[in-house]
């Protein structure tokens, strides 16, 4: 992201781990974000967000910085003993596969009965072991999670209806990735909403009411709308004669993501989150 500060070059990272029920845990990950190896505060650098979800035990933090202080890959395979990770996106140097595809290359969404972890190749790390697992690390444009509740327990129609928005599905939302999980007793329909360069003519950007575009380094992105992903699966469940309810946005816009940043790095405040928490409480 360019900021509207000279020479400020931006980058958010959104660090998704599995825990969620002990914060003290959830914060003390969070604030390892602003240390390095040493112990020394890294400058620029401020945590502006903890999502935590009870039901899943898993928490979406999110950073950000100045590009130079984002060295996730080496820096996690080195600090952390028996890490594995696995690369996608613009990370994954040699065939640059998106998520869900280099999850489902790994096995990702096979019971784990059906996975030989011996022979699981990773990018970056250490062999994988049972104990730790693998973890991925990509860099894309910039991506928001935007997650929609159905008023059912069907999960076959919920992940019906997420196959039919995904952007490689023919009819699908550009830059859209979902999958469907039990919830709370509903149905939720995840979706994360990857920026991509907005191509002039392209019958995905003609309808602006449906994509959200920003400059960001001389270049225009784009983004699918909340309100269109929420449109889009209200109808579709409607079919099926299921009702919607609600809309969740995890985190930030890319806009929103900016200039909350740039507030956070020109006043010093690494723990952002919690400043956010007691303004919106």
């Amino acid at each position: 992201m360019t900021s509207s500060r000279p020479a400020l070059r931006l980058a958010a990272c959104l660090l998704n781990v599995s825990e969620a029920r002990k914060k003290d845990i959830v914060e003390r990950i969070a604030t390892a974000a602003l240390y390095d190896k040493h112990g020394r505060m890294l400058p620029e650098t401020t945590v502006l967000n903890i999502f935590s979800d009870y039901d899943y035990n898993r928490s979406v933090i999110t950073i950000a910085a100045t590009r130079d202080q984002l060295r996730i890959a080496d820096e996690v395979a080195t600090r952390v003993p028996g890490c594995s990770l696995f690369l996608f996106g613009y990370a994954d140097n040699k065939e640059k596969k998106q998520l869900a595809e280099k999850r489902k290359s790994l096995g990702w969404f096979k019971k784990k009965t059906e996975i030989n972890i011996n022979d699981l190749k990773v990018d970056v790390g250490a062999k994988p072991s049972i104990r730790y697992g693998i973890t991925g690390v990509g860099a894309s444009p910039y991506v928001m999670n935007c997650n929609v509740t159905l008023v059912t327990e069907d999960l076959a129609a919920g992940r019906q209806i997420a196959v039919a928005i995904r952007s490689r599905t023919k009819g699908g939302l550009n830059g859209v990735q979902a999958m469907a999980f039990p919830h709370n007793g509903q149905i939720e329909i995840a979706c994360n909403v990857e920026s991509f360069k907005d191509i002039h003519g392209s019958e995905n950007t003609m309808d602006k009411n449906k994509y959200i575009s920003y400059c960001d380094c001389g270049e225009t992105f784009v983004y699918v709308s909340p309100l269109q992903i929420e449109t889009q699966i209200r109808k579709l469940a409607m079919e099926q004669g299921i009702s919607v309810a609600g809309t969740a946005l995890v985190g930030f816009t890319p806009q929103e993501c900016k200039r909350t940043a740039e507030y956070a790095i020109a006043r010093g405040l690494g723990e952002f989150w919690k400043k956010r928490r007691e303004n919106s409480m």
